[in-house]
């Protein structure tokens, strides 16, 4: 049994859909490819498709093998390109998931340029702030925005991430400007629901002793826009990484809250499997993102103006 073309076999089944047509593409009989597919599920010991007459559709197994499967085929051809070529043009697939707004607002311009300069690459890209399993979905990296420990072994860091207290003007006007902690308590704040706990906010002050405050959110929500929006709008006070108001603090829109006071720190990550051998794709991505946000960001410029 040759595991590589039953591999490559099954792969090129799921992308074009039936026997028949990946047999016309790979220029094979439909018995070759076939017989490659039940050696190939014989060998696993898990069926690999759904077959009825008209259709095979991926079982819960094939479609985790599936992305484990384009993955290591990606690596074998990038490994053949290396060796063979001098310059070792980077090929193959990169799944990564980013943060909704962070990936949204900041990451558009940096994934473009890197396909510049290397055209080859697909990206295969997912949107979403929940918390993804890297090796159970498939996913080569991941972009989050957390508090972890600067470890090259699982993670490197791109860019530091300030969170910070701010409110429109016309909010402050009607509502007065507080100028200690404790009156965040008498005021409209807006939350982000993801944290936990949501009420409490936590800072540090200037002597660095982290103090908690209790606020009543009345307004709550699962994206850092929607909040940015609402505080523009004077609907309250909000708490939020500097990367999604920064162009509204230049307008003069948001006013920057409490500035004494510090939010716990936070980075933005490029995060991989540990159990996972990192393909020179992957490793060129991340040395790139590294080059690309190192130095102050530039959405903190807004507040370090003299």
């Amino acid at each position: 049994m040759d595991r590589y073309e039953n591999m490559n076999t099954f792969v090129r089944v799921v992308e074009t859909g039936s026997i028949s047509a990946a047999a016309d593409r790979m220029d094979v009989a439909k018995s070759v490819v076939s017989r490659r597919l039940k050696e190939l599920e014989t060998h696993l010991g898990v069926e690999l498709f759904h077959r009825t007459t008209r259709q095979m559709n991926l079982t819960d197994s094939g479609r985790g093998f599936y992305q484990q499967a384009v993955r290591i085929l990606a690596d074998v051809l990038e490994a053949e390109l290396a060796t063979s070529q001098s310059h070792g043009a980077l090929k193959g697939a990169l799944k990564v998931t980013v943060p909704l707004s962070f990936g949204l607002m900041h990451l558009g311009s940096a994934i473009n340029e890197f396909l510049q300069q290397h055209p080859d690459i697909e990206f295969d890209l997912d949107f979403n702030d929940r918390q993804v399993d890297l090796l159970t979905e498939g996913f080569d990296l991941a972009i989050r925005i957390a508090s972890l420990a600067d470890s090259s072994l699982i993670a490197r860091r791109l860019a530091p991430i300030q969170t910070i207290l701010c409110a429109s003007p016309d909010y402050l006007e009607r509502n007065g400007i507080p100028h200690e902690l404790e009156a965040l308590r008498q005021h409209r704040c807006l939350a982000y629901n993801l944290t936990n706990p949501i009420e409490q906010w936590q800072v540090y002050d200037v002597g660095g002793q982290l103090i908690k405050i209790s606020t009543r959110p009345y307004l709550k929500a699962g994206n850092g826009e929607f909040l940015r929006d609402a505080a523009v709008a004077g609907l309250g006070i909000v708490l939020i990484p500097t990367f999604i108001v920064y162009k509204e603090i230049e307008r003069g829109a948001l006013v920057p809250l409490l500035t004494d006071y510090h939010c716990p720190p936070l980075s933005a990550y490029a995060i991989y499997p540990q159990t996972r051998h990192l393909s020179q794709r992957v490793r060129a991505f991340v040395d790139f993102m590294v080059k690309r946000f190192e130095g102050l960001p530039y959405w903190d410029k807004c507040l370090n103006k003299s």
